[in-house]
């Protein structure tokens, strides 16, 4: 059993266009991005790309790429593609690190592999974070999850879940901290890992209504009757590049770092 990492890019991104080849520290962000999942304890990593431009410069800074359909929807098309054409097993693992997270932490990427080798029957994981305020829990653009008891998701969406009806809304910062550890009030962080079987699975469903509802796609999967792990993540993971103001966030945490 072998663990793959694909990094999707898109170059063609709606709300910051060229965003996989934007300078982080001197290096496009997806060279970072391909930086940090090398670091792991995975067995080969690969940037799924839409865009020749794309391929060259990762292939310069010596990782690999390939060219995949412009046409696909989603990283979860694009990574099966290279799944497809790589004719990687069933039981392998392929990880989906998203090309717009140069910061992730590794220690984050191989705890989500740990837990896939250590459950043999698991098709699919993610991974999740405390959520410490409550400008980020009614943010719609920011994504929140909540588990069972097997810490298998119950349900992913933009909305205010869990619902907490008798809270005051003007509790403090540190109030809110505390209430939120408490009840376990997370932020999905948006890195999947899958079988390949599993990933064949989840692309051959399709998008399912509760997908296109909340535009998130990984709801598909839950619509479907599967289970899907969430794994705590060890280390604060600070957040992907969606915007301008985003990829100025990011450049100043990286020439802090």
């Amino acid at each position: 059993m072998l663990v793959h990492i694909v990094i999707p890019a898109r170059f063609a991104s709606s709300r910051l266009p060229g965003k996989p080849l934007a300078d982080i520290g001197g290096q496009p962000m997806v060279v970072r991005v391909a930086q940090r999942a090398t670091a792991s304890i995975a067995d080969d990593v690969t940037v799924a790309a839409d865009d020749p431009r794309v391929v060259h410069a990762v292939q310069a800074a010596g990782f690999s790429s390939v060219l995949t359909d412009e046409a696909h929807t989603s990283g979860s098309d694009r990574t099966m593609e290279v799944a497809r054409t790589s004719d990687w097993a069933d039981d392998d693992i392929v990880v989906n690190v998203q090309g717009d997270e140069p910061l992730i932490p590794v220690i984050v990427i191989n705890s989500l592999i740990e837990n896939m080798r250590a459950t043999r029957d698991l098709q699919m994981a993610t991974v999740a974070e405390p959520l410490d305020t409550l400008a980020d829990f009614t943010d719609p653009n920011v994504v929140k999850v909540v588990t069972n008891d097997r810490c298998c998701a119950l349900y992913f969406s933009r909305a205010n879940i869990p619902y907490a009806r008798d809270v005051d809304e003007h509790l403090s910062e540190q109030e809110w901290i505390e209430f939120a550890k408490h009840k376990k009030i997370r932020r999905h962080v948006g890195i999947y890992a899958f079988r390949v079987s599993g990933l064949r699975r989840f692309v051959e469903l399709g998008p399912s209504s509760l997908e296109q509802t909340e535009m998130l796609e990984q709801l598909r999967w839950l619509q479907a009757g599967h289970d899907l792990l969430v794994v705590d993540a060890d280390e604060r993971v600070p957040g992907g590049v969606d915007t301008p103001a985003d990829l100025e966030r990011v450049r100043a945490l990286w020439s802090g770092s």
